[in-house]
């Protein structure tokens, strides 16, 4: 069923931020980035909300 991720609930890095940007504006889609960043879709997805980034699978 899907990746298991150790990280749940664990609040964000600066750097995990600063990545999640980086891949962002690469145009990266949303399970590549989740992987790169060892995070959940959905967790990856809620903080790039609301960070206001574009991330292709929330189009």
């Amino acid at each position: 069923m899907g990746d298991h991720f150790e990280r749940h609930k664990q609040a964000w890095t600066s750097d995990e931020v600063q990545k999640l940007h980086t891949l962002a504006k690469k145009g990266m889609p949303l399970r590549a980035i989740a992987k790169a960043l060892t995070r959940s879709e959905e967790s990856v997805k809620t903080r790039a909300k609301a960070d206001k980034l574009d991330i292709k699978s929330l189009r």
